[in-house]
Order: structure tokens, then sequence, then C-alpha cells
């Protein structure tokens, strides 16, 4: 690291100058906010199903007597046997959140097309808590763009991100999210989607690194994470809080 060594007052300096950028991405943030939530809907016509620990279920099942649905396109193929560690490192940030997220008329549900006997012995690996679901045999992977077929794949590009997306950046599985309204008259909507890195700021791993002196100090994207039971080691106190 060459960073370089001044004063505290030089170094007043150039924190107030990052500052003044800090609150010029706070704004940006805030009118992206703004610019989503005033996005149009498309009424959901399709009738999904899905294979839950209780039974099969609808997408309006999924909300659980909610009006919001968010749903995470966790990346697990049918023929994995484990889920991606990406989306894994995502998993590790939600349990938390659930309980805000169903006060706040919030359903949050992880779906992936691996058959649910793969899915519940890897969540309990995990440990995790939040709702997963298969959409094996479904098209609702298809259909909102993270899963692709063979054919699709062999054609040298696949839409993705809201593009066309050459085949060599990309997967049969992909990550995303996609969120959905569900009205009074029972009419679903959906809302909102992102792809690729436009989830980020779910991350909040990543926005504590990138206040640490070395950042995320990556190879490429997301290059350090791997599953939390496949560190070297786990996580301890350290001695002065012990």
């Amino acid at each position: 690291m060459n960073n370089p060594v001044v004063s505290r007052e030089e170094w007043l300096d150039a924190r107030r100058a990052l500052l003044a950028t800090e609150k010029e991405e706070t704004k940006l943030r805030d009118r992206i906010r703004a610019e989503r939530q005033a996005m149009p809907w498309v009424k959901v016509d399709k009738n999904y199903t899905f294979d839950t620990p209780t039974g099969k279920k609808t997408l309006a099942d999924l909300f659980d007597g909610r009006s919001q649905l968010i749903i995470y396109h966790f990346m697990f193929g049918p023929d994995w046997d484990a889920g991606c560690p990406g989306c894994s490192f995502l998993a590790d940030h939600i349990d938390g959140t659930l309980a805000h997220l169903n006060n706040h008329d919030v359903t949050y549900v992880n779906v992936s097309r691996a058959p649910l006997d793969k899915i519940e012995a890897y969540k309990k690996r995990m440990g995790w808590k939040a709702p997963w679901v298969s959409s094996f045999g479904s098209d609702f992977n298809f259909d909102y763009h993270v899963s692709f077929t063979k054919e699709e794949l062999d054609s040298g590009a696949v839409f993705y991100n809201f593009r066309e997306t050459p085949r060599d950046q990309a997967h049969d599985e992909l990550p995303g999210m996609s969120v959905f309204f569900r009205d009074e008259d029972g009419t679903i909507y959906h809302t909102y989607s992102d792809y690729a890195r436009g989830g980020e700021e779910i991350l909040t791993t990543l926005m504590i690194l990138d206040r640490a002196p070395k950042g995320r100090n990556e190879t490429g994207t997301l290059s350090f994470v791997k599953r939390h039971d496949e560190y070297e080691e786990a996580p301890k106190a350290h001695s002065c809080c012990a």
C-alpha cells in the first residue's frame, strides 16, 4: 500500500473533500430509490407453482399473506451438489432482516431450480432460516431470465441483465432478484428486477470492507468469497473483547 502519510490537518482536508463526494452519492441513491419505486408494473398472468416443505404452492401463496414479495434467484441448478458460493454469501446476510421485512409487509423467499431435497440439505448445512423453494419443472427461472437452456447458451448469447449477454459471460444459472406486489383482489404484478451486481448493496460485508484500508482486496468480483463453513479459520473473539 502506497498511501501518503500526512498531518492531521491535511487528513481532515482530504476527509472533508471525500465527505462532499459521499453526500453526492447519498443524494444519488435517494434519487434512484425514488425512480425505482415509480417504475411501471407488469401484470403476472402466468400460473407458477413451486415445491415447498409444506407441499406445492403458487406464486400467490409465497406472499404468505403479505402484499410484497422479494424473490432472490439463488444459483443452484438441478444437477449441482451445492449452491453458488456468491449466492451463499448473500444468503448469510438475510436471516437477521426477516423479522423487520415481515413487519414491513414484505416476504422474502429464495428460489432455485434444484430439487427440494437438495435445497433442504444445503439449507441445513448452512444453518439458514429464510424460506427457500424449488422451481424445478417450472418456467419461472427462465421467464425471469436467470436460467438458460442449452439451446440458448449454444446460440452464443443469452438475455440477461436487460441485454444480450455473450456466452462467455453466461452460465446455465445466474443470480438476480425479482419483486412482486399482490393487490387486494389477488392480482400480482412484477414491479422490479435486478441482476449481476445490481443487488450489491445488500451485501453489507462488502460495505464494511469498503471502509477498511485494503477494501475488498479482490482479484475479481467476490474472488475472496467462500461458503462460510469452508474458510480455514472460524470466526473467533478478539483477545481484547473475549
